[in-house]
């Protein structure tokens, strides 16, 4: 009897805002996430940031982009751009 198993690739997929597009097929985006306090139940935010990999360099500051897990591409950037929103920032 064989035994076909399949790998099942996970993929981590995050939400954030675009804080620099300044490199070429590259932008930081900054990802925050709530916390709560162990002992003391107090809500606050922790954000990291991410080296993403936009092919089309078509991100801006300010917008939010959805990026998911990806192979090495550089010594920093493991992530790629899926699909950009609208842009967040507010025009007077």
């Amino acid at each position: 009897m064989t035994n076909k198993t399949t790998k099942r690739i996970i993929r981590r997929a995050f939400t954030g805002t675009v804080v620099s597009d300044r490199m070429d097929k590259t932008i930081v985006v900054r990802v925050d996430s709530p916390k709560m306090h162990p002992k003391y139940k107090k809500r606050y935010t922790t954000s990291k940031k991410y080296k993403v990999h936009d092919e089309e360099n078509q991100a801006s500051i300010g917008d939010t982009v959805s990026f998911v897990e990806c192979r090495p591409l550089s010594k920093d950037k493991r992530w790629r751009v899926v699909r950009s929103a609208e842009s967040t920032t507010v025009t007077e």
